[in-house]
C-alpha cells in the first residue's frame, strides 16, 4: 500500500493542475446540488421493532384521517395575577385567539379548553391542542406566523401566552460564535505547530474544501435519503476535525522529508506513502465504526453514522491528493523559517537539517521522562482516569425534550406553565392503544383497560376513550404523576404494559404503550441493550486492526484498554455535566436530567477510530526505528520527537472543534460536543501521551513481539513505508540519522 500511495503522492504533486480542477468541480458541483435541493425533514426518532414503534405504525393504519407523529402545538394561557381564565373577558380573549387559528391551511383542529376541560384546578391556566395535517418540517411559514400571531392577539389583553409542542421546532443551523472560536484556535495551533502560515492555511484549506462538499452533499441528498440537520452538523463536525488532522500529518512528514533534503515531489510522495498510509489506516477504522452503527437499528443513528463516514472519507481523499497537490503550488512556503533559511542561495533543494541538533524538544524531554519512571507515570494516569469514569456508573439515559430548552424559548416556558398547572406528567403522556381486531367487544375490552390502568400508582388520570371508525381499535391517554425523563414514569411504562398483559390473556387482545414518553423509553433501554455488544464489536475490531498493522500482539491489547479509559472517562463528564450539573451553566446547559441516549454509542463509534488516529501516527514512527534496529526506549524517544508534537497539535485542534459546538441550543449536539472533545482530550493527552509510551517501556521487546504463526498468516501492510527504501531515492530511504545508525533491519 505504501508504493501505491507514494505513486498518488508523486502523481499528484505532478499532475497539480488536474487534481486542483477536479476539486474545485466537485466543490461547485456540491455547492450548486445543496442550493437547488428541497429542504430535508426533520424525523422523529423511531426504533423499528419496539412495542411503541407498533402502536403508532396501527394507529396511521386505523386511523388514516390522523397523522400519529405529526405536527402539534399548545396555546398555554394564564390569567394575569388574581384573575382566572374563566373570567369572562379572558375567556373571550382565549375564544377570539382560538377562532383566529379556523379554517386555516393545514389546521386540523384546535380544542376549545372550556369544553375539553383544559383548565387547572385553580383556574389560572388553560391549554388548547391544535393539531396540523403535515409533519413539522412540512409546516409553512404562514402557518407558523398565523399560530404566533394567534398567540399575540391573546398577549394584546393581559393574558400571559406560550406555545408549545412541536409545531415551531426549527432546524438547528451551523456557523455560531463558537464554531468560528473553535476554527480560530485551531488556526493559531497549526501555525505554532507548523511556524507556517502557509502550512497552516494549507491544512485549513484543504479540510474546508472537504467539509463543503460533505456538506453540500447531505444537503442535496436531504430529502432522498431522509438526512437531517443533525447528520449535517455530525459532518461538519467531523469533517472539520480529521480533515485537519490529517492533512497536518501529512503536511508534517514532508516538512521531514523536504529538511532531509529529498526533493519536492518525492518528499510529497513519501509523505502521502508512509503519513498517507497511516492516514488511510485511521480514516478507515473511522468509517468502519460510523458504518456499523446501522447495526442497532435506529435509523436516525444509521443515517448519523453514514453521514459522518462519508464526511471522513472525503477528508482522507482530499489528504491523498489534494494536499501534495498544493505542495506543488506553495513551494518552499511550506516549509519552516528555519528550513527556508538552510535553503542553498538561488536554489530548490534544501540542505539536510539536523533533527536532532540542538536543545531537545518538549516531546524528547517528555519521553524520557516516562522512560524514568514508567510505573509512576502509568499508576497516575490509570489511576486518574479512573476516577473521572466513575460518575458513569450512574449513567441514566434519556431522550431530550421542551424541559432541556432553554428558559428564553416559547417552548420551555409553555411546559413549565403545564407542569405548574397540570402537574410534571402531564407534558408526557402516554398512549395506550387497544387493538380488538381479532377479539371480541371492544368497548368492554376498552373499560377493563381503562380501570386497570386507573389503578395503578403514578397514573394521575385516564382520558375517555376514542374509537375507529371501524370500531376494532381504541385509544386512551394515561397522564403520569411524574415528568416525562424520570425513572418513575419509565417504571410505569413498564407497570402498565405488566398489568394489561393480563387483559390480552382474559380476551385476546393486543394492548399497546406508545406516546413520545414511551418511544424515548423504548429507545433508551435498546441503546442500553446494544452500548455493551456494540462496545465488543469495536474493541475486537481495534484489536485485529493493530495487530495487522503493527505484527504486534500485545500493543493492540494496549490500545484497546487505553480506549476503553479514555471513553469511561467521557462519559464519567457527560454525567457530571448533564445528570448531576457541574459547570452546566459555564457550558451553558439549561436544564440536567438523562444523557441523550443516542450519545454513548455515537461516542464509542467515533472516539475509536480518532483514538486509534492518535495511536497509529504515534507508533507508526517508533516502530518504523525498531524495526531498523534501535532499541525500545530509543524507539519511544523518536516515535516522540518525530510525532509527539504533531499529535498533541492535531489533538488540540480536533479538541477545539468539537468545542466550538458546545454553544448551540441543541441538546443534541450540545452533548456531542462535550463528550467528544472530552474523549479527544483524554485519549490524546492521558492515554496516548501517557500511558502508551509508559506500558512500551515496562514491555521493552515483548511489545513487538508476535506468534510465528500469525506472522505467516497475517498480510504485511507496510504502514511504515519500509517498501519505499527499496523503491524510493536513497536520500529519503533512512527514517533519521541524526538519532538512529544504518543498521540491518528486524525480521517483521
Amino acid at each position: 500500500m505504501a508504493i501505491f500511495l507514494y505513486r498518488i503522492g508523486r502523481w499528484s504533486f505532478r499532475r497539480r493542475r488536474l487534481v486542483l480542477r477536479l476539486w474545485l468541480g466537485g466543490l461547485l458541483l456540491a455547492v450548486v446540488a445543496a442550493a437547488v435541493a428541497p429542504a430535508g425533514e426533520e424525523e422523529d426518532l423511531s426504533m423499528p421493532g419496539t412495542e411503541s414503534q407498533q402502536a403508532f405504525d396501527l394507529l396511521d393504519q386505523r386511523f388514516p384521517e390522523s397523522n400519529s407523529q405529526g405536527a402539534e402545538a399548545r396555546l398555554v394561557f394564564r390569567a394575569p395575577d388574581g384573575q382566572q381564565v374563566t373570567a369572562r373577558e379572558n375567556r373571550a380573549a382565549v375564544e377570539s385567539a382560538l377562532r383566529s387559528l379556523d379554517g386555516g391551511d393545514q389546521v386540523a383542529s384546535a380544542t376549545d379548553p372550556y369544553e375539553t376541560g383544559a383548565v387547572s384546578e385553580d383556574g389560572t391556566i388553560a391549554y388548547s391542542t391544535i393539531t396540523y395535517t403535515a409533519d413539522t418540517a412540512d409546516l409553512t411559514e404562514s402557518t407558523k406566523n398565523a399560530l404566533e400571531d394567534a398567540a399575540d392577539q391573546a398577549r394584546d389583553t393581559g393574558l400571559t401566552v406560550e406555545i408549545g409542542g412541536s409545531a415551531l421546532d426549527a432546524e438547528e443551523e451551523p456557523g455560531g460564535t463558537t464554531e468560528i472560536i473553535g476554527v480560530a484556535v485551531a488556526a493559531v495551533v497549526l501555525v505554532v505547530a507548523l511556524g507556517s502560515l502557509v502550512a497552516a492555511g494549507l491544512s485549513l484549506l484543504t479540510a474546508f474544501v472537504g467539509v463543503a462538499i460533505a456538506f453540500g452533499l447531505v444537503s442535496a441528498l436531504a430529502v432522498p435519503l431522509g438526512l437531517t440537520s443533525t447528520v449535517a452538523i455530525l459532518a461538519l463536525m467531523l469533517g472539520l476535525a480529521v480533515g485537519i488532522d490529517y492533512a497536518l500529518f501529512i503536511t508534517s512528514r514532508f516538512r521531514d522529508e523536504r529538511a532531509r533534503g529529498s526533493d519536492p515531489e518525492e518528499a510529497a510522495g513519501r509523505a502521502v506513502g508512509t503519513a498517507g498510509s497511516a492516514v488511510v489506516f485511521a480514516g478507515a477504522t473511522v468509517f468502519i465504526a460510523l458504518a456499523g452503527l446501522g447495526v442497532v437499528g435506529i435509523p436516525e443513528l444509521t443515517r448519523m453514522g453514514l453521514g459522518g463516514a462519508g464526511a471522513v472519507a472525503l477528508a482522507v481523499l482530499v489528504a491523498l491528493t489534494l494536499v501534495p497537490a498544493l505542495f506543488g503550488y506553495f513551494g518552499r512556503r511550506v516549509l519552516s523559517r528555519r528550513v527556508r533559511k538552510a535553503t542553498r542561495q538561488g536554489g530548490e533543494r534544501p540542505h539536510a537539517v539536523p533533527t536532532a541538533a540542538g536543545r531537545p524538544g518538549l516531546g524528547t524531554r517528555w519521553a524520557r521522562f516516562v522512560l524514568r519512571r514508567p510505573v509512576a507515570v502509568l499508576l497516575t494516569a490509570g489511576l486518574g482516569l479512573g476516577a473521572v469514569a466513575l460518575p458513569a456508573l450512574s449513567l441514566e439515559l434519556g431522550l431530550p425534550g421542551d424541559e432541556s430548552k432553554s428558559v428564553e424559548t416559547t417552548q420551555r416556558r409553555a411546559y413549565d406553565l403545564l407542569s405548574e398547572g397540570f402537574g410534571p406528567g402531564f407534558n408526557g403522556p402516554l398512549t395506550v392503544v387497544v387493538d380488538t381486531s381479532e377479539s371480541g367487544d371492544t368497548r368492554a375490552t376498552t373499560d377493563l383497560v381503562v380501570t386497570t390502568v386507573r389503578e395503578l400508582d403514578g397514573v394521575a388520570s385516564v382520558g375517555d376513550p376514542v374509537l375507529s371508525r371501524a370500531e376494532d381499535t381504541a385509544v386512551l391517554t394515561a397522564v403520569p404523576e411524574t415528568a416525562p425523563n424520570s425513572s418513575e414514569t419509565k417504571d410505569l411504562v413498564h407497570a402498565i404494559r405488566d398489568a394489561v398483559s393480563g387483559v390480552e390473556t382474559d380476551t385476546g387482545a393486543d394492548v399497546l404503550v406508545t406516546g413520545t414518553t414511551a418511544m424515548n423509553i423504548d429507545i433508551s433501554e435498546a441503546m442500553s441493550d446494544a452500548l455493551i455488544p456494540y462496545l465488543t464489536v469495536v474493541i475486537g475490531l481495534a484489536v485485529l486492526l493493530l495487530t495487522v498493522v503493527f505484527r504486534s500482539v500485545l500493543v493492540p491489547v494496549k490500545a484497546a484498554l487505553g480506549f476503553l479509559l479514555s471513553v469511561g472517562a467521557a462519559f464519567g463528564v457527560l454525567v457530571a455535566v448533564f445528570q448531576w450539573g457541574w459547570a452546566a451553566d459555564l457550558l451553558g446547559v439549561e436544564q440536567t436530567g438523562p444523557v441523550m441516549s443516542l450519545m454513548p454509542i455515537l461516542i464509542i463509534g467515533i472516539v475509536f477510530g480518532l483514538a486509534m488516529d492518535y495511536e497509529v501516527f504515534l507508533l507508526t514512527r517508533m516502530r518504523e526505528t525498531y524495526v531498523h534496529g534501535a532499541s525500545p526506549d530509543e524507539a519511544i524517544v523518536n516515535g516522540f520527537r518525530h510525532s509527539g508534537r504533531v499529535v498533541a497539535a492535531a489533538a488540540i485542534i480536533m479538541v477545539s472543534v468539537f468545542a466550538g459546538f458546545i454553544g448551540m441550543n441543541s441538546p443534541t449536539i450540545q452533548t456531542m460536543g462535550v463528550g467528544l472533545a472530552a474523549a479527544v482530550a483524554f485519549d490524546a493527552f492521558v492515554v496516548r501521551m501517557a500511558i502508551v509510551p509508559a506500558v512500551l517501556a515496562l514491555l521493552g521487546h515483548r511489545a513487538w513481539w508476535l506468534p510465528r504463526i500469525l506472522k505467516r498468516v497475517l498480510p504485511n501492510v507496510d504502514i511504515e513505508g519500509e517498501s519505499l527504501s527499496r523503491h524510493a531515492p536513497p536520500s529519503a530511504s533512512t527514517p533519521d540519522t541524526a538519532v538512529v545508525p544504518r543498521l540491518p533491519v528486524r525480521p517483521r
